[in-house]
């Protein structure tokens, strides 16, 4: 069995199209039915914002793998500069069993996150017309900084400005050099939020404050699913969540939105719709489209299976003995 860690992942680099694209083909298994995916059960602690999380899932398909992450969230880990999550990804191969991998996949498990954003930037940009835009990322731990990196990487020629918003400092060494010259630390969230056209929330909150109207036909792409009020609602937003059973619960503004709103699934588009059945083909531009992606088991199965395939063929890793 092989051992990744995190030296591992971060020598082996990140070509943010190729997982854009794991992604975009795992959606496509989930849309036709070749996954499986249980709903993954939350372990508790009697401090209630602490919390491990149990992933499994079957890939099919060409990607045809099966595997379990265990990742927990802390989030007053950052007040004692730990990190807020730690993961492991054990894979198994789907025909016997074998185990085949083991990876410490906390930075996997960033790269899956700001990959799924990547492709949903994708997709709205390939229905839309839209011109230069302005970025605002409220939170910019290392979620954030990762979806900096995949903005950069992947959208540089659109982006006019990036505007960035932490409660701690931000060093300017953590901005992409390509985008720096373009890029405003500033000191309110507000100030990430309004006249942006794509507003990314990577924060450790738990419980909504965003209760500002956003600019016509922003996208804003909820990662951290607790930041916006019930509010949001009056805006006529189009909801896209990535797998409506998940991220309806454990306090999300989904769950809220649900038992305060009214919001049920079949107000909701799912990522796989949006990538392999086209429902924002007949969305006008002018609407605001609000992403909640609460982390699907089957993305990071299939982030870490490239990740083990791409380590075979470059020679990293240990071998651990049975």
């Amino acid at each position: 069995m092989l051992y990744l860690n995190t030296k591992d992942i971060l020598e082996l680099g990140v070509n943010w199209d190729e997982t854009v694209n794991i992604i975009k083909q795992t959606a496509a298994c989930i849309e036709v039915g070749e996954f499986h995916q249980p709903i993954k059960p939350y372990l508790k602690f009697p401090d209630p914002v602490n919390r491990i999380i149990a992933m499994p899932a079957y890939v099919g398909s060409n990607i045809n793998i099966s595997g379990i992450k265990w990742i927990s969230s802390f989030p007053r880990n950052i007040d004692k500069n730990i990190p807020r999550a730690h993961s492991i990804t054990v894979l198994s191969d789907t025909t016997t069993g074998q185990h085949l991998a083991t990876i410490n996949t906390a930075l996997i498990s960033g790269i899956r996150t700001a990959s799924v954003t990547g492709l949903f930037i994708k997709e709205v940009l390939n229905k839309r017309k839209i011109g230069n835009i302005n970025v605002g990322i409220i939170g910019y731990g290392p979620i954030g900084q990762l979806h900096l990196q995949m903005l950069a990487n992947l959208f540089d020629e659109k982006i006019e400005s990036i505007h960035l918003f932490d409660v701690r400092n931000i060093q300017p060494e953590s901005i992409p050099r390509q985008v720096i010259e373009r890029t405003h630390i500033v000191n309110k969230w507000e100030d990430a939020y309004q006249d942006c056209d794509l507003i990314i929330t990577c924060t450790v909150s738990v419980s909504g404050y965003i209760d500002l109207k956003p600019k016509e036909g922003a996208m804003l792409l909820n990662v951290s699913l607790r930041d916006y009020k019930p509010s949001i609602l009056d805006y006529k937003p189009v909801v896209i969540v990535d797998n409506w059973e998940e991220v309806c619960r454990a306090s999300t503004d989904i769950e809220v939105l649900n038992k305060t709103r009214g919001l049920c699934k079949e107000d909701t588009i799912s990522i796989s719709e949006v990538v392999c059945a086209n429902a924002l083909e007949h969305i006008t531009n002018e609407k605001i489209l609000f992403f909640n992606p609460m982390g699907m088991a089957s993305f990071d199965i299939s982030i870490a299976n490239y990740y083990y395939y791409l380590a075979l063929q470059n020679g990293f890793g240990k071998d651990l003995e049975d």
